[in-house]
């Protein structure tokens, strides 16, 4: 699976900026509103060092690294829930990502317009909540009114379904999120046919000037947008755009001194999609021989068949057995072979749950 993700926020908070130097897909970035008309798509291949290690063992003729896809949204407006500026034209974007990229000014620049007049991350963030809290009671609103003339057929199904939008049209009405609810199993079945925007996981990027990037955590505006996130089950990442514009331009030798230089381990990218995996619960396995080591992308509690069918559903109809090795014990024993002849690498069958950086061969008949 590839992670799909959203990245939206107010215009002139270095959304294209920030897009740019992660995909280094050349969106428009321009010092004025709406600069972004159309949604800019950008695939990305995941940093993982450990395919490079593995590589370096089993010599396969090609590398083939996770991705993630970010897409660039113009930017919202107060009133974009009712068409205000590029309106639900852009909202529909975002209900097709798995997870929302907030990105939230934090930097003063005289030379760049912020659309509110100042930098205040509070305000900026309510303003793009409220937007997409509107746009869902909208769509709750009209699948109501469908769903409730249904009602006289006595299906226990569409009493459900009513109950809930009910409780989600009284949740926006109070200005609330959908993620702010708890729900039953038979619920969380009916949301998945209801593409609500403030249901979908959120990953704040505060995105600070070249001064505040090492001592981020010291910075008030940092504080207001970490509080939000916490009382939300969100993530915070701090970038700085214009950096990672830069780093996008270097060679991997001069991206390590410069992130050196800045006092850095990682990059913005890096820890962007770090932070994206750990909130939609993701992690990573394995496949490796002579034709190619490739990353796949799973959830956390996905099953070997499932696991199989990521890369092939031949695989997962046809599952019989999965061969796992333990990433650290496969380079530890020097390959496969030497993890066999020490005992560490298991036939696993239907139920297993897979384990971050497993190394798997799938044996499937179909």
């Amino acid at each position: 699976m590839t992670l799909h993700a959203g990245i939206v926020g107010l215009p002139n908070i270095g959304k294209s900026t920030l897009f740019n130097a992660i995909t280094r897909a050349g969106a428009e970035a321009a010092n004025y509103p709406f600069c972004t008309i159309d949604p800019n798509v950008g695939v990305v291949q995941v940093p993982d060092d450990r395919l490079q290690v593995l590589a370096a063992m089993v010599r396969p003729e090609r590398i083939v690294p996770a991705t993630v896809e970010f897409v660039d949204i113009a930017g919202l407006v107060k009133g974009a829930s009712e068409g205000e500026g590029l309106g639900n034209k852009f909202l529909s974007h975002i209900r097709e990502t798995d997870a929302i990229v907030h990105v939230v000014r934090c930097f003063a620049d005289g030379d760049v317009v912020h659309v509110e007049g100042e930098v205040d991350p509070s305000r900026d963030i309510e303003i793009i909540n409220l937007e997409l809290i509107l746009a869902d009671l909208d769509s709750v609103d009209k699948r109501l009114e469908r769903t409730a003339k249904m009602l006289k057929s006595g299906d226990k199904k569409v009493q459900a379904e009513v109950a809930l939008l009910k409780r989600l049209q009284e949740t926006f009405n109070q200005g609330k999120k959908a993620g702010s609810l708890e729900y039953s199993e038979e619920e969380k079945e009916l949301l998945r046919t209801i593409p609500l925007l403030t249901n979908k996981p959120v990953l704040y990027a505060a995105n600070v000037s070249e001064e505040h990037l090492a001592a981020a955590d010291e910075q008030p505006l940092i504080r207001q947008i970490k509080e939000i996130a916490a009382a939300e089950g969100a993530e915070v990442v701090v970038v700085c755009a214009k950096i990672e514009a830069e780093i996008a331009e270097l060679e991997e030798e001069e991206k390590a001194l410069f992130l050196e230089e800045l006092g850095l381990k990682e990059s913005g990218l890096e820890r962007l999609i770090k932070a994206a995996f750990h909130l939609l619960g993701l992690m990573t396995f394995f496949t490796a021989g002579p034709l190619e080591v490739k990353a796949w992308t799973i959830r956390q509690g996905t099953k070997a068949p499932q696991a199989a069918g990521v890369i092939h559903t031949d695989f997962e109809k046809g599952f019989i057995r999965a061969e796992v090795v333990a990433f650290k014990d496969f380079v530890a024993q020097g390959g496969l072979q030497g993890a066999k002849e020490k005992g560490l690498a298991r036939l696993e069958g239907k139920e297993y749950v897979m384990n971050d950086e497993d190394i798997v061969h799938f044996r499937f008949n179909v």
